[in-house]
């Protein structure tokens, strides 16, 4: 029995276009262990976000296979939790109400004084637990992806997706939620796959970095991180994490060449 609760085996997928079939995986295979959290970083365009969908069950590959905890993906999941760059919260609703959302379209056996305090616990884990009441055009950006984060935590989903959420807020908003994330980690234990273009988030928040390479993408590189779980602003600073970055940047450029 494997011991990843991601598996992508030897995925390979192509868009039909107007101009012709589009390759965008090739023979790509990714293995994510159970509670582990990935980055995975690439060219633009190289088809990170196809990666997200193949995951979700959202599209089925055309050659290969994905798995999610040794079963074969084949349709969209419940176990699934998904967060995205736009966090899409409803205005006619509040805050605690986009939280709970999901429970209500896939279903759940909590009451619902259970849902609301299932939301109150997470809104507090993120420092929101006095904007419950708030419309999110009354929030910050920071603070609606932040809200973004429980609504894709409230089912309690094996598997977190983030499909580069922070990468339309400012630098001292984006260094606070990678703190917040650390402390999510810890406190609602998930396998999570992060899409991002900042290769600081990448080793700030994960356990190992994948690089794919240019379009069609497969597995160029893999970097693992020594220092596992919660960590320090300050260790982006430290010998260890520079030597990674210059790595990272330098594959990213063999990336960018192929393309």
């Amino acid at each position: 029995m494997s011991r990843a609760s991601i598996e992508i085996r030897d995925v390979s997928h192509v868009y039909k276009t107007q101009s012709g079939p589009l390759p965008v995986l090739d023979n790509l295979s990714i293995n994510v262990p159970k509670n582990a959290f990935t980055a995975v970083v690439g060219p633009s365009g190289c088809g990170k976000s196809t990666l997200t969908r193949l995951i979700a069950g959202l599209l089925t590959p055309d050659i290969g296979s994905v798995w999610l905890f040794g079963e074969k993906v084949e349709q969209p999941r419940a176990t699934v939790g998904m967060a995205f760059q736009n966090p899409v919260l409803l205005e006619w609703r509040n805050i605690l109400q986009n939280v709970i959302l999901p429970l209500e379209i896939v279903g759940s056996s909590l009451t619902a004084n259970q849902r609301k305090e299932r939301a109150r616990h997470l809104l507090a884990l993120v420092g929101l637990e006095d904007f419950e009441d708030k419309r999110p055009s009354e929030l910050s950006g920071g603070m609606r992806q932040r809200a973004s984060l429980c609504r894709a935590l409230i089912h309690k989903p094996e598997v977190l997706i983030l499909d580069e959420p922070f990468g339309a807020l400012d630098a001292f908003t984006r260094e606070d939620l990678w703190q917040v994330m650390h402390a999510l980690r810890k406190e609602e234990p998930f396998t999570g796959l992060l899409i991002t273009h900042d290769l600081r988030e990448s080793v700030f928040l994960s356990d190992q970095v994948i690089v794919l390479s240019g379009r069609p993408a497969s597995t160029q590189y893999i970097l693992d991180i020594p220092n596992k779980g919660e960590r320090s602003l300050d260790d982006l600073y430290s010998p260890d994490t520079i030597q990674m970055l210059n790595v990272l940047r330098h594959q990213i450029k063999v990336a960018q060449d192929r393309d």
